[in-house]
């Protein structure tokens, strides 16, 4: 299992609609997407974020398709606009000793195969974690 995790701080000047319509579509691709074996979306407790998401993926296949879903497209492109800063985490207990390489690889194919989710990305403020570009691409 991988437990797929975003915690995100908005910027000061997002309107709060944009925001809850944003939730929203993270919600919606943890309600609709099979790969997705339970999620949750809401406020982020006590720290520096303000929203997180969590989504549990069977196994790297269910994570490629999470990743690659046309909703996750539409998310980062509303969503990302808004954000300040960002940190996506996974947590496995996979026995797969290149687990972390394998998770490494469908982000830098996404972002491969997504060139202006680099661009967004490199609007944040900061970004860190498991999703984070490979060296030798920019953000």
């Amino acid at each position: 299992m991988i437990y797929h995790q975003i915690r995100i701080a908005m910027k000061p000047d997002v309107p709060a609609d944009k925001v809850e319509h944003a939730l929203d579509l993270l919600r919606q691709l943890g309600r609709e997407l099979d790969a997705v074996e339970f999620f949750l979306v809401g406020r982020d407790i006590g720290g520096e974020f303000d929203y997180g998401a969590m989504y549990a993926l069977k196994d790297v296949d269910a994570y490629r398709t999470y990743m690659y879903a046309p909703l996750h497209r539409r998310i980062d492109a509303v969503g990302l606009p808004l954000v300040a800063d960002m940190i996506s985490q996974d947590l496995t207990d996979d026995p797969d000793p290149e687990i972390g390489a394998k998770i490494a690889q469908v982000h830098a194919d996404r972002f491969a195969d997504h060139p202006e989710l680099l661009e967004l990305v490199e609007d944040l403020g900061s970004y860190q974690g498991s999703g984070v570009p490979a060296k030798g691409e920019s953000a």
